[in-house]
């Protein structure tokens, strides 16, 4: 029983994961909560469907469509809604990322309707629902190997990119100071908006991986997803990379734990509760810094 719970907590957990990146990258370069990132992740499962209904395209290629697609979106949200308030005061951003996240449920709906529908199951490949690993009463699919293992290829390839890169030093140069990046030559609107891109591209997958996991998807679905990805990135440290993988994966796990040994009524409840303590006993989170103010 621990044991399934531990490897279902696991492959939710990454998912989390994957969104709770594009908060906090965001956060970290333009310190903006994008609380549109859940309806970005909500538009990377329509898209990825739509792809293979209307279009005829293979499963794998639909999900890179549908990343591409994602990270258009993000480019656009920032050029169109937070650029032209970047001076302005953080109530403003704020708001206009609850207003865009409005904006694109309701999009949403008006395009593909308001009723949950399911993945295009004939286009994923069968081996997928397959038992991979069996023992001990726990069953690992090879859905879930999937998802465990673009995940972890993904966060690897984000550490690349942000330690390893020209622009991923430059994104962790505007996190320290913008002034002084843009006077080193530094594109901060181009940095930032390659910022936007990648982490939608990244909630792209998470909103394909569980439109596919739980063979459903509507338009709300990016709102709790959402909650729980910003509470997975305050758990690790918001503006910490690392520190978003854990809290997604602590998170994914104490939820279904929560489910198996106390109430599926109450798995947001123990998820929450994880993060009230954390918050309570270390408020820069899991891997976070505290931040002191110089006079």
């Amino acid at each position: 029983m621990f044991e399934q719970q531990l490897v279902n907590g696991l492959t939710l957990g990454v998912i989390y994961a994957l969104i709770a990146v594009g908060y906090t990258m965001v956060y970290g370069v333009i310190e903006l909560i994008n609380f549109a990132h859940g309806e970005v992740y909500m538009l990377g499962a329509f898209f990825c469907v739509t792809f293979i209904t209307a279009l005829g395209m293979p499963f794998y290629v639909a999900i890179v469509a549908a990343m591409l697609c994602c990270a258009l979106l993000g480019i656009l949200l920032d050029v169109v809604a937070y650029r032209p308030l970047r001076n302005a005061p953080r109530l403003a951003a704020l708001i206009t990322a609850i207003g865009m996240s409005i904006f694109l449920q309701n999009l949403a709906m008006i395009i593909w309707g308001s009723r949950a529908k399911p993945f295009a199951q004939e286009a994923v490949p069968a081996y997928l629902a397959e038992t991979a690993l069996e023992w001990s009463g726990v069953h690992l699919t090879w859905l879930q190997i999937f998802i465990l293992g673009v995940a972890l290829v993904m966060m690897l390839g984000l550490y690349l990119i942000i330690n390893k890169t020209r622009i991923g030093t430059a994104m962790r140069a505007l996190a320290q100071n913008k002034t002084a990046a843009a006077l080193m030559g530094i594109n901060v609107n181009f940095v930032i908006s390659f910022t936007f891109a990648l982490g939608s591209a990244m909630g792209a997958v998470a909103g394909v991986l569980v439109a596919v996991y739980y063979n459903t998807l509507y338009p709300t679905m990016g709102y709790v997803a959402g909650v729980k990805a910003f509470a997975s990135a305050v758990l690790g440290g918001i503006g910490s990379v690392p520190g978003a993988m854990v809290g997604g994966v602590v998170l994914g796990v104490a939820e279904a734990l929560g489910a198996g040994y106390v109430s599926s009524l109450y798995r947001d409840g123990v998820a929450y509760a994880v993060l009230i303590a954390v918050i309570i006993f270390r408020p820069s989170g899991i891997l976070g810094r505290a931040v002191v103010d110089k006079a």
